[in-house]
């Protein structure tokens, strides 16, 4: 299927933001990587440079909901499913060579102090992941304080390592947070359950 020009416009901003953050993607090569206009750019995107950055993380926050439930849904246990998704994501950043980290944190980091639409996007992807992963502990018994709890815990442990593992250029962050989530998932459960921590079964990931 051919791509949109639209469309074109919103992947190849999406994938500079990834790589060289708001402050340092022009809307000239936005337009080049594009293959398009840079006409056909403002006439999509009239708001410019802002306009295209939401767009582009909107994209981007899609994409990683989409391997965040794709990680959660493939495990009936929440702590595997956690720990999966860690990995999913070291051997992403991996096989990018280290260069393509999450655009919404980094477009956040960079607008910090202010009320632009850029930051109101970013913080939508946020809240997003986090009901991902409330809803998956929801649904395997935990309690709304807990899995509430636990899903900002969660996605701010993760987003905090894929930075750590770029900066290092190794998986080991992003693994390490992995195992450590789910030992913190399994103690929330058998807190639950009433049984000694621990007791869930072997920790995965070693």
């Amino acid at each position: 299927m051919q791509t949109s020009t639209r469309d074109r416009i919103v992947v190849a901003a999406a994938r500079l933001l990834q790589r060289q953050g708001y402050v340092g993607t022009g809307i000239k090569q936005i337009a080049r990587e594009a293959q398009a206009t840079l006409g056909s750019v403002y006439h999509f995107f009239p708001g410019g440079k802002e306009a295209v950055a939401v767009a582009a993380i909107r994209h981007s926050g899609e994409e990683f909901a989409a391997l965040l439930r794709q990680a959660l849904d493939g495990e009936d246990d929440p702590a595997q499913a956690v720990t999966s998704c860690a990995r999913r994501l070291a051997g992403d950043l991996r096989e990018s060579g280290w260069i393509d980290g999450c655009p919404v944190t980094a477009a956040a980091l960079e607008t910090l102090g202010t009320d632009s639409e850029i930051q109101q996007v970013c913080a939508e992807a946020l809240r997003g992941w986090e009901r991902l992963v409330s809803d998956k502990l929801l649904r395997c018994g935990f309690s709304s304080q807990d899995a509430r709890e636990l899903a900002t815990t969660v996605i701010g442990a993760l987003e905090g390592a894929e930075v750590t593992a770029q900066v290092t250029r190794s998986e080991e962050p992003l693994l390490t947070v992995g195992r450590q989530l789910a030992r913190l998932v399994r103690s929330y459960e058998a807190r639950g359950l009433g049984l000694p921590a621990g007791s869930l079964g072997p920790e995965t990931d070693r």
